[in-house]
């Protein structure tokens, strides 16, 4: 593998096929960029780690991990990977997604509307129902202390113990709240420590006015006992009623 990161600049060609029109964000470690495909004549998304990230090996496993599991995929509540581009460093070729991002919608609006949380959860639920289906899921097991995002561990995914399907019916319940109410269930503090692991989630209904059923689901996500929460199929059949 090339420890040469790529230095993409806005205008040039990053090779024959694709022209860099601008960098979309920064991240620790990769860059995204919005590209114009010659080949398929339309924009593309390109993600390519940092260029002062290009001897981070962690770095470019993960991203390789991503790019090889998504071209195992196919959904349409799943971005789709059109291409990896191995020279002279790794970059993942996805398709566009139109429309604003989750956090700028909430950042912006303040919180989703029921008519919009509830798609919002059930194609959550349909991507997860799918992902949950295949061979390349990770199996019930002992999870890695502390991989992820911290605010939107589940419990057992903050201890480094045992994960199932349940976990990602936290992940989705997380979202689902912040989403109602425009904060979220759990923050870290200074120390790095987990509330998760301290507290129980507040009512969604706390922050805002549901329909009881629908807010029961929401909270039910974020029982601290796995076995409490409902498995997808059951919250997706909540949600659709609402539909």
């Amino acid at each position: 593998m090339s420890q040469v990161a790529l230095s993409l600049r806005v205008g040039r060609w990053m090779n024959s096929d694709y022209k860099v029109l601008t960098c979309l964000s920064h991240g620790r470690a990769l860059d995204v960029y919005d590209v114009w495909s010659k080949e398929r004549d339309c924009r593309c998304i390109a993600k390519v780690l940092r260029a002062d990230r290009a001897n981070d090996t962690r770095a470019q496993r993960a991203l390789l991990r991503e790019g090889l599991l998504l071209r195992e995929l196919s959904h349409p509540h799943i971005v789709r990977l059109y291409e990896i581009l191995w020279q002279p460093s790794p970059v993942l070729i996805l398709e566009t997604l139109t429309g604003a991002t989750l956090s700028h919608i909430i950042k912006n609006n303040s919180r989703l509307r029921l008519t919009d949380l509830v798609p919002l959860g059930i194609h959550l639920c349909s991507a997860m129902h799918y992902l949950h289906h295949l061979s390349l899921a990770q199996r019930p097991g002992p999870g890695h202390k502390g991989a992820g995002t911290r605010q939107y561990l589940a419990p057992e995914q903050a201890r480094g113990d045992f994960v199932t399907p349940a976990t990602d019916v936290w992940g989705i319940g997380v979202v689902l709240f912040e989403a109602a109410t425009a904060h979220k269930p759990f923050q870290t503090d200074k120390n790095g420590d987990y509330e998760q692991l301290t507290r129980r989630a507040e009512s969604v209904r706390t922050h805002c006015r549901l329909p009881l059923q629908l807010a029961k689901v929401i909270d039910s996500c974020l029982e601290p006992e796995p076995t409490q929460r409902p498995c997808v199929e059951e919250l997706a059949k909540i949600l659709n009623r609402w539909t």
